[in-house]
């Protein structure tokens, strides 16, 4: 099996050990503690599930500006994106060496995990600004990672921590979040060798299902690991149970017996295109996968990124040695109506705009909210069905 990033072995910062879990939580009711934002949240999610091994904690100053700069730690670790807590209210911690984390999107804010504070430092707007810029390749306040990411807190809270709970992750969706742990267990289990990954934060229409299809059989695969993100996401964006109930029927219904796992990971969207396509590569090889599907506008929003940036990343500036994993580059995908079938754009350069079937989001959305099929070249009808009825409740259209 492919071998973690940075390491021999899995580094997962989740408390195994019922017994140090428990006394850890009741030490943590006697200490001071602090409200995490929920990208901070985020992080110690999938510290804990090993997705970010082996990283150990929250980065300080120094690895955050050179993570940002040239997408690797002060120790020379590959890194594409930084791992912080930020915060802009330190009063109830400045003089502390150990506090509790709390969870902020879980009502009663429990406690997530427990933080060795090394350091705390103060971030100046240039700093704020520089990091933003490296990260998402933009300052414009409209662009929704930019804005989460500028308003996350001027102090930054470095140091190790242990983690006690996956936050609302298992108990909301205990059928299909899996730590990096789990999925690597379920790979070895499966006897699978080649593993593709599949990266969604939006139902899968008929085009993301034979991307999937092709790309298995271009690699010669022996599964592929649907892998969606369960966190925060933009406005706008179809919520993780209605994606994962149309993901599972289209599974279920197309793809041979045995050969897709369909999970998901509890993180935030970033939006931040190619430097978070690079971060999608580096956890899906913690999770034991052999490649990372990076299609069009990957972890991309609205038009900050080229069409292919995510993809030119991993040739222009990762450098060669630094992940295991490999990159399968996949081109737009429709309906061809001259060949009836899914193709990607690039394999058909005869043929016109008119040759596909493609509808915008927008379209669709439409169509789904006044209860209108889509066409079967596009969408699979039983998901179609599924994300018709979230459409036409109240609120949706």
């Amino acid at each position: 099996m492919i071998k973690p990033h940075g390491a021999d072995i899995l580094k997962p910062l989740f408390i195994e050990n019922l017994e140090e879990r428990n006394a850890l939580i009741e030490e943590s009711a006697s200490l001071p503690d602090l409200v995490l934002s929920s990208a901070a949240a985020a992080n110690a999610v999938m510290l804990g599930a090993g997705y970010f091994s082996p990283l150990e904690g929250y980065m300080n100053l120094a690895d955050t500006l050179s993570v940002a700069e040239k997408m690797q730690t002060e120790s020379g670790l590959f890194w594409p994106v930084p791992c912080v807590n930020r915060t802009d209210d330190i009063s109830k911690i400045k003089e502390a060496s150990v506090i509790a984390l709390r969870d902020p999107n879980v009502t009663g804010n429990p406690v997530v995990a427990i933080q060795n504070i090394e350091a705390i430092e103060t971030l100046s707007d240039t700093e704020i600004n520089r990091i933003t810029e490296q990260i998402f390749g933009t300052l414009d306040a409209n662009h929704p990672g930019v804005k989460t990411f500028k308003s996350s807190g001027r102090y930054l809270i470095s140091g190790s921590i242990k983690v006690l709970n996956y936050s609302y992750f298992e108990s909301e969706f205990s059928d299909t979040f899996r730590t990096a742990v789990e999925i690597r267990n379920q790979i070895k289990k499966n006897n699978w060798e080649t593993v593709v990954a599949f990266q969604t934060r939006n139902p899968m229409h008929r085009a993301h299902e034979e991307l999937c299809k092709i790309a298995k059989n271009s690699v010669n695969a022996d599964g592929i690991l649907i892998h969606m993100l369960l966190g925060k996401l933009k406005s706008g964006d179809i919520p993780a149970e209605v994606r994962n109930a149309a993901i599972r029927k289209m599974v279920e219904l197309y793809f041979p017996k045995n050969t897709v796992m369909v999970t998901g990971y509890g993180f935030d969207m970033l939006y931040a295109g190619p430097r978070e396509a690079v971060l999608h590569a580096v956890f899906r090889q913690n999770a034991g996968c052999t490649h990372l599907i990076v299609g069009r506008d990957h972890a991309g929003v609205g038009d900050y990124y080229g069409a292919f940036d995510a993809q030119a990343i991993f040739d222009d500036t990762v450098l060669t040695d630094a992940l295991d994993i490999e990159i399968f580059k996949a081109d737009h995908t429709a309906y061809s109506k001259k060949l009836n079938k899914v193709v990607m754009l690039r394999d058909v350069p005869d043929h016109t705009k008119e040759d596909f079937v493609m509808l915008s989001g927008t379209r669709v959305r439409d169509m789904l909210a006044a209860g209108e099929a889509l066409p079967e070249e596009f969408a699979r009808p039983e998901v179609a069905k599924i994300l018709m009825s979230y459409y036409q409740q109240e609120g949706n259209l």
